[in-house]
């Protein structure tokens, strides 16, 4: 009987909560700012010192840099001046400008600034040198503590600050940011749409300006009504450009926010307006209109606009819709689920695939609105190990009617029905499709194969959908035993192997693993058409584990010919799928060839298996295959057999469990 495990399932309409205190004490920001009042000390946080360890993690500061407290700073510090405005923020010695135009737009949302800073803090009573900001990452709100001590140069700050040096939220805003991120130096470098996602859990998308709709002011227009949050930037060509400046005062690869749209009456005609902030707080466009600039003129000095729509509201339409999010957390792994995009066709399907059920049309359509947003996760944080943002995509294709993870032939047969525009490095892919009620299987991936990441899928949609990660079940589907044939009906075939295990067994008719040993690696090693190392005893053990139904540590004749033919079956198995016949298989090989045995593993067992089977090159000799298969049957033996009521799950205490790990 084959039998089910099911993966925790997607979650559904996540709703913010309260935010997941993280730092490492386990306690939260109250609780932490309490302990120190009532300690009468100020809280140093050490899970971000104040040291160059949380600065840079491949360079030396090129000034003495020294940590100081606001109050070591000015007098009369203040966390809010005259409310937070997008005048606070000033840059300093980092390049993130594309953090300060997030933070900037931030401040013209009151309600998604206030999630983010929280008010139940400052200076005054109650003040602890602790404060804290709350981020939205990969599908949850986040609590991120942080001291206020902060690195200055002759009693100034050296980093973000505002113009009124008395205020300090903005400053301490981008000190948490870093630590979430890892260090100062890891937000160098970024699109502000990245921000963006993080302050508000919103879904972005992508305008370039020289190909947008017509009705691209009326988008922004609605989107600033409605807090979004709008960037924009210039394009470089090459690295020289970084920060160069136009004859009209703007400034080339460099993060702007847009603050503002309106129009004006203008010599009898209707002027369109935007006001586009520096996060610098100076060198600002000085062509028409001043510190605002002609619409024509933003579209033609400007080449991409991001917007962070806090709902995915369809822009398109007047009406403010209600979707519902569905989101599937997964990884690359090299080896077993990070097969590349559709053009390396051999590993492509490995993937991880999800299905979507679009079940009800859109109101007065015939098709399905959805928007796909794919996002790589912590790839900021891994920058001090060497890990760059991936180029990241994903392709839509029509399911056939089946439940089940779908093969290299299918690929080769079938088109994708829709697909993000472009393969990027980004930290997040998103894009609006109309497919007409059906079936479809969602496979995200990297450009290349064998790159590894996290990553988190949302799906948003306007009517009910119903989502399946194609890769969470497992399905172990073995025959039972064939029982032993009766003395006496045994074929001339069977009396001559009954001859030959005489020989090897000795008077008592019984294998140990020492002589299994002997007889399996005398066997093996004449077959010249797979790569065999030398099976070990314990992999013997676990074979005679595997087949021993009396539990006296032996193989009985019987026993010993239900494996052999198990044996000769595998053999044939490993050639069969061992496509370049190379004497090895690789880690895709084996996948398929494990579902030809009885096991469809979910894309994480497959993981583990890859992991402690394949080699450097994701490559496994039969040895390998061999202890693999017996591992596996062994441990679904065991499965079955205590799977007494419920055929998924069993039930063991401390003493159960370790009995059947040691029977693996």
């Amino acid at each position: 009987m084959p039998y089910l495990y099911r993966a925790p399932g997607p979650q559904k309409n996540p709703v913010p909560k309260d935010a997941r205190t993280t730092h490492s004490s386990g306690q939260s920001f109250e609780q932490l700012r309490q302990e120190c009042v009532q300690k009468g000390i100020l809280f140093e946080d050490a899970d971000f010192p104040a040291d160059s360890s949380s600065l840079f993690y491949s360079e030396r500061p090129q000034i003495p840099f020294v940590w100081k407290r606001p109050g070591e700073i000015v007098e009369n510090p203040e966390f809010i001046l005259g409310g937070a405005t997008r005048t606070d923020i000033c840059q300093g010695e980092l390049g993130d400008c594309w953090l300060l135009a997030a933070i900037a737009s931030l401040t013209l949302n009151e309600k998604a600034l206030v999630r983010v800073v929280p008010q139940d803090q400052s200076f005054g009573p109650g003040y602890a040198g602790i404060f804290h900001f709350q981020f939205w990452q990969h599908s949850e709100w986040l609590d991120v503590v942080i001291d206020d001590r902060l690195p200055t140069f002759r009693d100034r700050l050296i980093f973000l600050h505002s113009a009124d040096h008395r205020e300090f939220w903005s400053a301490l805003l981008e000190k948490a940011y870093a630590k979430l991120s890892g260090s100062y130096e890891a937000l160098k470098g970024g699109s502000a749409i990245e921000a963006m996602e993080d302050f508000t859990g919103g879904v972005a998308e992508t305008f370039a300006t020289k190909e947008a709709p017509e009705n691209f002011y009326e988008i922004l227009e609605k989107a600033l009504k409605r807090g979004s949050l709008v960037g924009c930037s210039i394009d470089i060509r090459n690295a020289t450009e970084s920060e160069a400046r136009t004859p009209f005062g703007l400034i080339k690869g460099h993060a702007y926010s847009v603050t503002g749209i309106d129009q004006v009456n203008y010599q009898g005609r209707n002027v369109e307006l935007i006001r586009v902030r520096n996060p610098w707080g100076q060198v600002e466009w000085n062509g028409s209109w001043s510190d605002r600039m002609a619409f024509r003129d933003f579209k033609t000095h400007f080449d991409k606009v991001e917007i962070c729509n806090l709902t995915p509201d369809a822009l398109e339409e007047d009406a403010v819709h209600k979707w519902e999010v569905t989101v599937h957390q997964g990884s690359w792994v090299r080896g077993s689920t990070a097969g590349g995009c559709r053009n390396f066709l051999d590993t492509f399907w490995t993937n991880p695939q999800i299905k979507l059920s679009l079940i009800e049309k859109d109101e007065g359509q015939e098709d399905c609105t959805f928007l796909v947003a794919l996002m790589q996760k912590d790839r900021r944080k891994l920058k001090r190990f060497g890990a760059d943002m991936l180029t990241i995509g994903y392709a839509i294709y029509q399911s056939p009617r089946k439940d089940e993870h779908l093969n290299k032939d299918f690929f080769r047969y079938h088109a994708s029905q829709a697909r993000s525009k472009t393969f990027i490095n980004l930290r997040e892919v998103s894009d609006r499709f109309q497919l007409p009620p059906g079936e479809y299987i969602l496979i995200p991936s990297t450009f290349e194969p064998h790159q590894e990441a996290d990553f988190c899928l949302r799906i948003f949609t306007e009517k009910k959908i119903i989502t399946q990660d194609m890769d969470g079940d497992v399905n172990i589907d073995l025959p039972e035993p064939p029982k032993p044939t009766p003395a006496g009906q045994e074929t001339d075939e069977q009396l001559q192997f009954r001859a030959l295990f005489e020989q090897v067994a000795g008077e008592d008719m019984e294998v140990t693993a020492e002589k299994l040993e002997y007889v399996l690696n005398a066997v093996l090693q004449k077959k010249k058409d797979v790569k065999f190392k030398k099976l070990s005893l314990i992999s013997c053990k676990n074979i005679i584990s595997l087949m021993d139904t009396s539990g006296n540590g032996k193989l009985e004749f019987a026993e010993f010919k239900v494996f052999w033919d198990k044996l000769q079956k595998w053999t044939n198995l490993f050639l069969q799928f061992d496509a370049d016949k190379s004497g090895t298989m690789s880690s895709y090989e084996l996948r398929t060839a494990l579902k030809a045995t009885g096991f469809q593993l979910s894309g994480h067992l497959l993981q583990l298996i890859v992991l402690r089977y394949t080699d450097e090159n994701l490559q496994l000799g039969f040895d390998d295959f061999l202890n693999c298969l017996v591992r596996l049957e062994n441990a679904s033996r065991v499965f079955q057999a205590l799977s007494t009521k419920n055929k998924e799950f069993i039930h063991l205490n401390i003493n159960e469990f370790i009995k059947l790990t040691m029977n693996i």
